[in-house]
């Protein structure tokens, strides 16, 4: 047992000293790669698990549709209010054809003495936490036990991304699990994320959920809560 604690605060070690973003899993279930913050209007890097621009009105799409989802399901880069509930296809590894009910519940300025526990130091001086609060339904007929819904960032007032942080283990501020054993139509579980306003001035007052299909179709549009 401990010779496990000291691998996993070595790997938490060597990420950190690497970059501020960073993508992992728990569990053990995903790889660690760092991944660098790219303005919203871009295609996402690839990554995680795991912390998007403004559009019009509340579940409208932001143009024309773009094809590559299934019938019924969201669109990219359309747009929801907090508390609104999106359909999504989600696969996840060799889980495949689910579909969740995804609701972005709130946005929570956090502490930025918060982010203490991770020994950041000058990394994360003057920026503070917020965590992306959501909650996700099994609406299909694929158990998705395990598998884990991430990809999910934040966004500034102006539109462009705000400063992503993946949480390797436990943070009790913002945690996010596996889906438990069982998730079968019907079954609900909640996420977070961590996103990082650059200063005490800049607030993150949107989400952005990239996760396949949206961030290859429509040039990496997600779907937008704010």
């Amino acid at each position: 047992m401990s010779n496990t604690r000291r691998a996993t605060t070595a790997v938490i070690g060597l990420a950190v000293a690497g970059t501020l973003t960073l993508t992992g899993c728990k569990n053990g279930n995903e790889e660690l790669a760092p991944a660098p913050s790219a303005p919203a209007s871009s295609a996402p890097a690839g990554g995680d698990q795991s912390a998007a621009p403004a559009t019009p009105d509340a579940g409208q799409s932001s143009g024309a549709p773009v094809g590559g989802t299934p019938a019924g399901m969201a669109k990219p880069g359309q747009t929801f209010k907090i508390g609104e509930t999106a359909t999504v296809p989600f696969d996840y590894g060799k889980t495949k054809g689910g579909t969740i009910a995804l609701t972005v519940t709130a946005i929570e300025q956090g502490n930025p003495s918060d982010l203490d526990v991770f020994k950041l130091g000058d990394q994360v001086k003057g920026k503070v936490p917020y965590y992306i609060r959501y909650s996700v339904k099994n609406v299909g007929t694929v158990d998705l036990s395990f598998t884990t819904v991430g990809h999910m960032k934040g966004l500034l007032g102006d539109g462009s991304e705000a400063g992503k942080l993946s949480v390797i283990g436990k943070f009790d501020k913002c945690p996010n699990d596996s889906l438990p054993k069982g998730f079968t139509n019907g079954q609900t579980a909640t996420g977070c994320a961590v996103a990082l306003a650059p200063s005490a001035e800049t607030k993150v007052s949107g989400a952005e959920y990239w996760g396949n299909p949206y961030n290859s179709l429509s040039n990496g549009k997600g779907l937008v809560w704010k």
